[in-house]
């Protein structure tokens, strides 16, 4: 399962969407077989939260944002309040969502929202690289406007 849900995000990140949701529907698949035991959120098991993950990446990749939505709910569901990453990454798949629907301003506030809402220490990596992703997606005649000038700001911190 994880394998086919990390090839759908592979897919969708290098623009083969048919692929990808081949990929995705593998997954669900597969997921769909597993007895409530093995989708316990352990070491050795694939949990739900971790399948909607991969799939809420997947999906605003390839632009779907009505699934991207649907899995981002279903990640969050079971997500401790601790959950800090993943919940960062799932907010930041909303905004990028957001953005695909043509409101690139939400989707910057939701982002800076995010963004420092964590511990600087938390503000690298991977969710530092998606939330310039965004940035980066924002054609640069919008870049003089206040979200947009807000979110590279704090990239820049």
């Amino acid at each position: 399962m994880l394998a086919a849900a990390v090839a759908g995000r592979a897919y969708a990140l290098n623009h083969q969407p048919e692929q990808a949701r081949q990929a995705l529907t593998a997954a669900d698949a597969l997921m769909d077989r597993l007895t409530e035991s093995e989708r316990s959120d352990t070491w050795l098991t694939y949990g739900e939260q971790k399948h909607h993950v991969h799939l809420s990446h997947a999906f605003t990749t390839l632009g779907d944002t009505r699934r991207a939505g649907e899995t981002q709910q279903r990640a969050l569901e079971p997500s401790a309040p601790t959950s800090t990453m993943t919940r960062a990454l799932l907010t930041i798949d909303g905004a990028v969502c957001a953005h695909h629907d043509g409101d690139s301003e939400q989707a910057c506030r939701r982002t800076v929202a995010a963004l420092t809402a964590l511990p600087s220490d938390y503000r690298v990596g991977l969710v530092r690289r998606r939330a310039l992703d965004l940035y980066e997606a924002i054609p640069a005649q919008h870049h003089r406007e206040r979200a947009v000038r807000e979110l590279r700001n704090v990239l820049a911190g």
